[in-house]
């Protein structure tokens, strides 16, 4: 007899908050808000844990045992990722409840059967509230092809950046906007813009195929979920080439290492084509990441943009990758073909403002001597 999941079923006894279902846990982000609380982890040996504000907090209770981690995890997964689980020992999911949508990666290690849950507000943030410390943003939605990266460690929010403006896109024009992302994150409502979004494994199988059959779709408007091999990423600059605005993500800490990290993803023998290549078609690098505020209410956006324009372009072109800190450094002007600035900078004004710590800010440079000039800039 198959065995059956619950999602309501009561599972993990706590000291102080009584026995828990996954429901319980997956409302708790409801209550407190998924800007203060990203992240729920599930691991046998361990207590549940919740990330707030960038830092893991664990409920107080026993270690879950592997039986009380299959019930509180699979209720959650379909059958068909079950099945995917077994014979591949990870998958990605989504799972909604109420206002909430959360983004699920499902894995096997040593102790049996792991979770880590994203949670996703269901309303997609005005783009004036993403943090941008220009409006460039007002530039990108208005471009019509072009790359547009947002890079960052995982949970640095790309996706809520992104989201943010293919709305505003899909409120103020009336185009053709396709995505493919694995798992869907946020969910677009239809406004001015038609909006598709397919999803890896139920819809498309995979980036590349999905981009290939997409080209034939007629978008303005294309968004890959993630940048995660040599085909996609040729493909994706391709689309961007060819009169797509298209955005994507890629997990690199900075708009130079972006740059070096596709180029990496290539053989040497290709390398001066890609960078030919990206130097036509990309039109914006943003690297953020989520820094704790001041007031210890939750975390704010820290950003280093990168305009490929002119100058940027030929430095890609020609290999010295290790000249563009200096454009984001100058060329910081309310003009079209600037408008850029370095994570450092960005980090002095936060603190300049009193929105976050000096101390900790320095701890989110990526590098600390030009992070104490930009103070002086401030």
């Amino acid at each position: 007899m198959a065995v059956v999941y619950e999602v309501n079923k009561n599972v993990y006894p706590t000291e102080d908050m009584g026995q828990l279902s996954i429901q319980d846990m997956l409302t708790y982000f409801e209550n407190m808000g998924t800007m203060r609380i990203s992240d729920l982890h599930l691991k046998v040996g361990a207590p549940p844990a919740y990330r707030v504000d960038g830092d893991l907090q664990k409920l107080k209770g026993p270690n879950l045992t592997p039986e009380m981690a299959e019930q509180l995890i699979l209720p959650l997964l379909s059958g068909a990722s079950i099945d995917k689980l077994r014979e591949l020992h990870s998958v990605d999911c989504s799972y909604r409840i109420d206002g909430t949508h959360f983004r699920i990666n499902v894995f096997k290690e040593n102790d049996g059967i792991c979770a880590a849950i994203r949670a996703l507000s269901a309303d997609i943030l005005p783009v004036e509230e993403t943090g941008f410390p220009n409006d460039i943003w007002k530039d990108i939605i208005n471009r019509k092809h072009g790359l547009v990266l947002l890079t960052g460690v995982t949970g640095a929010g790309k996706s809520t950046t992104i989201a943010s403006m293919i709305n505003r896109i899909s409120e103020e024009k009336a185009c053709r906007i396709i995505t493919i992302e694995d798992p869907i994150e946020y969910i677009f409502e239809q406004k001015k813009a038609i909006i598709s979004q397919r999803e890896i494994g139920r819809d498309v199988y995979s980036f590349i195929d999905g981009l290939r059959s997409m080209l034939r779709e007629d978008p303005n408007i294309i968004f890959v979920g993630e940048m995660r091999d040599a085909e996609t990423i040729a493909m994706t600059l391709m689309a961007a080439e060819t009169g797509h605005l298209v955005f994507s993500t890629l997990h690199t800490r900075d708009t130079a290492g972006t740059i070096m990290r596709i180029l990496d993803y290539f053989p040497p023998g290709r390398q001066n084509e890609v960078r030919n290549q990206l130097s036509l078609g990309l039109a914006y690098i943003i690297s953020q990441k989520l820094v704790p505020r001041k007031d210890g209410k939750g975390r704010i956006v820290a950003m280093e943009i990168l305009n490929n324009n002119y100058a940027t372009a030929n430095l890609i072109r020609t290999g010295k990758v290790e000249q563009i800190y200096s454009q984001l450094q100058t060329k910081t002007s309310s003009r079209y073909d600037e408008k850029m600035i370095t994570m450092e900078r960005h980090l002095a004004r936060l603190v300049k403002e009193g929105k976050v710590e000096l101390e900790e800010a320095k701890k989110w440079a990526n590098n600390p001597a030009t992070f104490a000039e930009a103070l002086n800039l401030e």
